[in-house]
Parts: C-alpha cells; sequence; structure tokens
C-alpha cells in the first residue's frame, strides 16, 4: 500500500463532505480543493554577495525537502547595480503529496515556533480564491540550523485554491487547520 500524507487522506474523507453540505454543491467536484503551494523568497543583497543565493537555495531545499529554483531578474536596474538574468530570489512549488507534507509540518510544527504567535491574519486574500502568507524569519524551520545561519531572511507562501471566492478558500484552510487569528467572522465578498 502506498503512502499517503495525512492532511490529504482527511481533506478525502472528513474536509470535502463537511465542505460540499456547508456550500450545497451538487458534486463532489465543485468543492473548493488546495492545487499547489508556491514559496518564494526575495535576497535583494544577492546582487553583491553570490554565496547568499546558494544558501537560499540550499535552506528552501531542506525546509520543503524539493530542490529549489534561482529566481532571475527580468532587466537592467542601474540604481540597484541589477543586471538581467542575475539571481534574485528562490522559489519552489509544491503539488500533491510534497504539498500536504509542507502543509502539515507548516501548521503543526512551524507556526507555533512563531515569537508570540496569536493566528496569521485572513487579508491574505486575493479576491480568487488564493491565500498569500508572509514569515519574516526562516528560522521557526525545524531543519534549519540556527548556528549555521548568516542571516535571517523571510518568506511568502502562497497557496493556489480552486475556489471562487475567498469565503470558500478561507473556510478550506481553516479545516486543514491554519491558525487564522478571527476564527468566527465570515469575510464580506
Amino acid at each position: 500500500m502506498a503512502y499517503i500524507p495525512r492532511l490529504k487522506s482527511q481533506y478525502k474523507d472528513d474536509i470535502r463532505t463537511s465542505l460540499k453540505d456547508k456550500f450545497q454543491y451538487k458534486s463532489v467536484m465543485q468543492v473548493p480543493k488546495l492545487q499547489k503551494i508556491a514559496i518564494n523568497q526575495g535576497v535583494g543583497a544577492a546582487t553583491t554577495d553570490k554565496k547568499l543565493i546558494e544558501t537560499a537555495i540550499t535552506e528552501m531545499s531542506t525546509i520543503t525537502g524539493q530542490q529549489a529554483v534561482a529566481s532571475k531578474s527580468k532587466k537592467d536596474i542601474s540604481n540597484f547595480k541589477l543586471r538581467k538574468g542575475m539571481p534574485v530570489g528562490v522559489r519552489v512549488t509544491l503539488r500533491d503529496n510534497h504539498m500536504y507534507e509542507f502543509l502539515d509540518r507548516l501548521i503543526s510544527v512551524a507556526l507555533p515556533r512563531i515569537r508570540d504567535f496569536k493566528g496569521i491574519n485572513d487579508k491574505g486574500f486575493d479576491g480568487k480564491g488564493n491565500y498569500t502568507l508572509g514569515i519574516t524569519e526562516q528560522i521557526i524551520f525545524p531543519e534549519i540550523n540556527i548556528d549555521k545561519i548568516n542571516k535571517i531572511m523571510g518568506m511568502d507562501i502562497t497557496f493556489v485554491t480552486s475556489a471562487k471566492n475567498d469565503i470558500e478558500a478561507l473556510e478550506l484552510l481553516k479545516s486543514f487547520g491554519l491558525p487564522f487569528k478571527n476564527q468566527n467572522i465570515q469575510q464580506p465578498q
């Protein structure tokens, strides 16, 4: 029998049926689902120090369990000493089992390690059912060794869903266990 991540089986068994009942969908295919998780990390100081990109790629690959790639600049900007094609960030896109494993580790291990954590803000929705969460320190992930860090960097984690609006996406992410600050408040459309 093949390994199935905990949140993936939870979605198939519990979350999908509860969302179908809540929003009165006619088919299970209409129920919103998590399509991918895209993780971005901007490394602006990499224009002067090339080793920062290599360090960021290593850290991101360690955190996600999937090889990260460098994002390159699209045009020249002389004020920032930036040339077209220079690496300026790191990104990873997670799908299927890698995505559910990362989400599980984010919810149960990484987010509780944030200092003075009171929940994540529910204002990161884009109007089309996608949610972006900004993290200020990469050291909240237990895979990162704090002693080997030379610079603390943040990252953006984008949850791309098949939801048609933000309310459906909020309910989907809440049911996965993302700890939003205002658990009871419904968002306006």
